[in-house]
């Protein structure tokens, strides 16, 4: 059912230095993983739920602590998070000045060399009206002048493909300093060869996926599943399979501090992890009328070593067989694609047939609710880029 590949870039050497080494040395580090507006809980509960230490509920995003193989763990097994990062320091700031000496005092040598790449990105808010582009620009030339100190040459940045992407957060008054593990953002999984004209993110659907309150044991299907995207992420969870597994580099692995030991733990811990896969999920359907999407779909589904069944059929032939199902589906919003009155009353008569079977609805369309026959049992606001969208979930 499952055959998760796992192929890696070859590892440049580095000084393996490793140690906990942000905040001073001593102790567990300090991580933070990011979320999209909405999916926090689900994140919190799907951290807890892996094992992650001192996990707890906060805006934007969970932390936890631990050491780096938790944070590399973090980067391979969360579906919902879409950025790990470790606090590299944190202290006051009033003004620019102590920004840039606050900044400067950090030891910045342990993850960035001349050998190394960098680029700086900051959210302000409430510090001194100070731009984000200026306070990202006083933290470079921070580094950038305490490496210059240190060694005589200064790194380069890099903005578009940074070994080393560091993320200021200053607010009230105090800065807060994190390097980012992740590299690319973690929705990006690897297996997606083809998309639909608007395909979901792989964390969105993770998210709705644990907020439905599926689970992982009935069967599931998706009556309009595009590119597959909510089939596959559902067979990946059901199956354990690490979303991380296809990744080829994360953005610790170009790190100075990451050397051939490093490498080594990191290919031990993903064949740990390749070792806890279960091959035998329940029945994940996909359907749609778009042939194209569903071979979109199958693509996909193959580049992420599964065999799942994906086939054309409308929606009006849904048909219950005695068996509780979860209908789990992101059907058109009218926004980026075409939502017809047509799909909509269909949708309305599928949860009127569809007795014992779980239904949610990831709309970002709020006539959506106008054609259904009974009023749901519960509604999770989240974002689709930059839709508003709600997560219905209704009991037949």
């Amino acid at each position: 059912m499952v055959t998760p590949n796992s192929k890696r870039a070859p590892q440049k050497p580095g000084s393996a230095r490793g140690g906990q080494k942000p905040g001073s040395g001593k102790g567990p580090l300090e991580f933070y993983v990011t979320s999209g507006p909405g999916t926090e809980g689900a994140l919190r509960d799907e951290l807890s739920e892996l094992g992650f230490r001192s996990v707890r509920l906060n805006r934007g995003g969970i932390p936890f602590f631990g050491g780096w193989e938790d944070g590399w763990r973090a980067c391979l097994q969360s579906r919902i998070g879409q950025r790990v990062m470790v606090v590299l320091g944190r202290y006051p700031a009033q003004d620019q000045d102590e920004l840039y000496q606050g900044a400067k005092a950090l030891d910045w040598s342990e993850y960035l060399t001349r050998d190394q790449t960098f680029a700086v990105a900051a959210f302000v808010h409430e510090s001194c009206g100070v731009a984000n582009n200026l306070a990202a620009l006083r933290v470079k030339d921070a580094i950038v002048d305490r490496l210059r100190e240190e060694t005589g040459v200064r790194p380069d940045v890099h903005r578009d493909d940074p070994d080393v992407r560091v993320f200021l957060y200053w607010t009230r008054g105090r800065a807060t300093v994190y390097l980012d593990l992740s590299g690319v953002p973690l929705f990006k999984r690897g297996y997606r060869q083809s998309g639909g004209e608007a395909p979901l993110k792989e964390t969105l659907a993770a998210a709705a996926l644990r907020l439905s309150g599926w689970d992982r044991k009935i069967p599931l299907v998706d009556p309009m599943c595009g590119s597959g995207t909510l089939v596959i992420e559902a067979a990946l969870w059901a199956c354990q399979v690490p979303p991380g597994i296809w990744r080829e580099r994360f953005g610790f692995e170009r790190w100075a501090n990451f050397g051939d030991k490093e490498a080594e733990r990191l290919e031990r811990l993903r064949g740990k992890l390749r070792g806890q896969v279960y091959g035998h999920p329940p029945r994940i359907t996909g359907f749609d009328l778009d042939e194209t999407a569903l071979e979109s779909a199958r693509v996909n589904a193959r580049a992420a070593g599964l065999r799942l069944s994906f086939r054309r059929m409308p929606l009006r032939e849904l048909q219950v067989d005695g068996q509780r199902r979860l209908l789990i589906s992101n059907p058109p919003y009218g926004v980026r694609l075409d939502a017809d009155h047509q799909l909509y009353q269909e949708l309305g008569a599928a949860v009127r047939r569809l007795q014992g079977w779980r239904v949610c609805l990831l709309t970002g369309n709020p006539q959506l609710t106008n054609y259904m026959p009974i009023r749901p049992i519960a509604e999770h606001p989240l974002k689709n880029g930059n839709i508003d969208c709600r997560l219905l979930v209704y009991e037949c």
